[in-house]
């Protein structure tokens, strides 16, 4: 008998479209199929059979995460092509900052309405992210929930796994005062910090429409620009040169996460004047007028991730950036000192 009901719609939820909407994301997820992948899509859980091949100890590592207030802005500009690509990246992104290559990826988008080819471009999004980042989509859930979100608005979270050798684990424990800090450039706000940037710009269909010619291009264009994806260029840079510690410069900047990766009496020192501040937050800092401390409190400022390498090892790692795709920056370095950051 045909899966239908009439009860159900009447309530607000197309089972029918529910189906549409896979038929129309299979192709996405079909792009992101690498060894491994033993389940395919529609099945209650994905099944993924890691290669464990050459480890002494292989330990998983997970991350899990949403894109925020940032769907606000694609929302107001119909374009949900490119949100799942934030969702990836601020997984992947953390699990390769652990030295675990992410496995697989799986996610969760709920809405008040299910409109097929909506959610067939969220999903376009999420695969991009998952070729980007050389995992596999293996799963996920779609929820039509009316009368808990507007009809034309949907929240967006996923987790991602991943694998590494324990004895290639990067936990910040080889930091050491002297290694130098190396920051690799954002594409622009990434996915945090967007309450704040809705508020300085009153963000609406009229004012992301706004072009700056600093921007190059208009302020929704700039806001929606896609976290970067950083997993290869981390997984070359540790197995090429070695990485002592890592931080992935999300919400809170510089002042939450570069701790992150420091032991006990270990203190990061960055040059402020060596940071690639985006023009994207020169503007949002000359329109709200917002202190500095709180910039670098809330942004990364145009530096996604922070490394700290040895010394001697910084200017390879700025040229095995570089051959990644990636621009590499000295910011600073380890001192001795009170666990924290000082900019200076």
């Amino acid at each position: 008998m045909k899966s239908e009901s009439k009860s159900y719609a009447a309530a607000g939820v197309d089972v029918t479209a529910g189906y549409r909407a896979v038929e129309l994301m299979k192709a996405h997820v079909a792009r992101t199929n690498i060894p491994g992948v033993l389940s395919g899509l529609g099945g209650f859980g994905g099944v993924f059979e890691p290669n464990l091949a050459g480890m002494k100890r292989p330990v998983l590592v997970s991350g899990t995460d949403g894109v925020g207030t940032k769907l606000k802005i694609a929302f107001l500009m119909d374009k949900h092509d490119t949100v799942g690509i934030d969702c990836v990246a601020m997984c992947v992104n953390d699990v390769a900052c652990s030295g675990a290559q992410p496995l697989f990826f799986l996610d969760y988008i709920a809405c008040g309405k299910n409109v097929p080819e909506r959610i067939a471009a969220i999903v376009a999004g999420v695969a991009e992210g998952c070729v980007q980042s050389g995992c596999a989509l293996i799963g996920g859930e779609t929820a039509e929930m009316p009368g808990f979100y507007p009809q034309e608005e949907y929240d967006l979270a996923g987790f991602s796994v991943g694998l590494a050798d324990y004895d290639r684990l990067v936990d910040g424990s080889r930091v050491r005062p002297g290694d130098a800090l190396i920051g690799v450039r954002s594409s622009g706000v990434h996915s945090n910090g967007f309450s704040l940037v809705r508020k300085v710009f009153d963000v609406s269909e009229k004012t992301l429409g706004v072009y700056y010619d600093e921007l190059g291009c208009t302020l929704g264009e700039a806001l929606l620009t896609p976290t970067k994806i950083y997993v290869k260029a981390i997984l070359t840079l540790n197995e090429r040169v070695g990485i002592h510690g890592i931080s992935h410069i999300t919400g809170g900047g510089y002042y939450e996460n570069i701790p992150r990766m420091l032991p006990d009496g270990c203190q990061a020192v960055i040059e402020k004047s060596r940071v690639p501040v985006l023009p994207i937050f020169q503007l949002l800092q000359k329109t709200g007028d917002i202190p500095e401390h709180d910039m670098y409190n809330t942004f990364n400022m145009g530096t996604g991730l922070c490394v700290a390498v040895a010394a001697d090892k910084a200017d390879e790692a700025l040229r095995v950036l570089k051959e990644s795709g990636e621009e590499g920056v000295l910011l600073g370095e380890i001192r001795a000192g009170e666990k924290g950051v000082e900019l200076c």
